[in-house]
């Protein structure tokens, strides 16, 4: 089973620091690979078209962010960047699809 994993936090999804999934907005469960692929385009065209910058990590991480979308952080008493990320899980875990 894939799942693709929309989350918005003040880090990149490859971080996922301990409480990651409460970030978690969005989850997208597919039965095969092929399924799974094209609603990670979709994701990916859409996050696009709203975001300026975009990062790719291991090819089952990906963040978007705009320069002016912040979030105040209290522990640090400072602005931090947030980012819109989508990850990649294959039964349960980040996995990187087979290339094609």
């Amino acid at each position: 089973m894939y799942e693709i994993i929309y989350m918005r936090a003040d880090y990149e999804p490859w971080w996922q620091f301990e409480g990651w999934e409460e970030h978690v907005v969005e989850r997208k469960v597919f039965d095969c690979e092929e399924t799974a692929r094209a609603g990670l385009s979709e994701l990916i065209a859409r996050l696009r078209q709203e975001c300026e910058h975009e990062a790719e990590k291991d090819g089952k991480f990906w963040a978007f962010w705009n320069v002016k979308e912040i979030c105040f952080c209290e522990d640090c008493a400072e602005d931090l960047q947030l980012y819109h990320g989508l990850i990649v899980m294959k039964d349960g875990k980040p996995h990187p699809f087979s290339k094609k």
